[in-house]
């Protein structure tokens, strides 16, 4: 089953339980793979469901640190709440060890030394490691690949 059929699925029994904040988390997590579909007029795949997961991620993230920074509990509650269940959309994350040995496995296999290869490393991580593992833990090991 296909992750945005499962998110479909996970709607519905949502509004058989009453669910109404678990609903309206996943309404917008369709809404956001919707409007995907229709700007970029393609057929979202699961990869491309994980990085709009992802993305609403960091959203909640960002809000979060920004809620509790300007002292409203109450909001950042709420998206603490959001956040859950995005994540239960996400596959199984990589370890930091995990990362950095896939890093330097890909630093090595592109002959990349010093911080000025650092673009062209990220580029090919990106592509490898979307979904599987958090891009600030993946940045953080190319740039510690990349100075050693």
């Amino acid at each position: 089953m296909l992750l945005k059929d499962q998110i479909t699925e996970d709607m519905k029994t949502a509004m058989r339980a009453k669910d109404s904040e678990r609903l309206g988390t996943i309404r917008l997590l369709l809404s956001a793979c919707k409007q995907k579909e229709v700007d970029e007029r393609v057929v979202l795949d699961d990869a491309m469901v994980v990085a709009i997961v992802d993305k609403l991620i960091k959203q909640r993230k960002d809000s979060i640190e920004a809620f509790e920074k300007a002292a409203r509990q109450d909001l950042a509650d709420i998206e603490k709440a959001e956040l859950l269940v995005l994540q239960a959309y996400l596959p199984q994350r990589m370890s930091a060890d995990e990362v950095l040995v896939e890093v330097k496995a890909i630093v090595a296999e592109l002959g990349a030394s010093g911080p000025g290869d650092m673009g062209r490393v990220m580029g090919v991580v990106k592509t490898r490691l979307a979904g599987k593992a958090e891009m600030s833990a993946v940045s953080a090991a190319v740039k510690t690949a990349l100075s050693s």
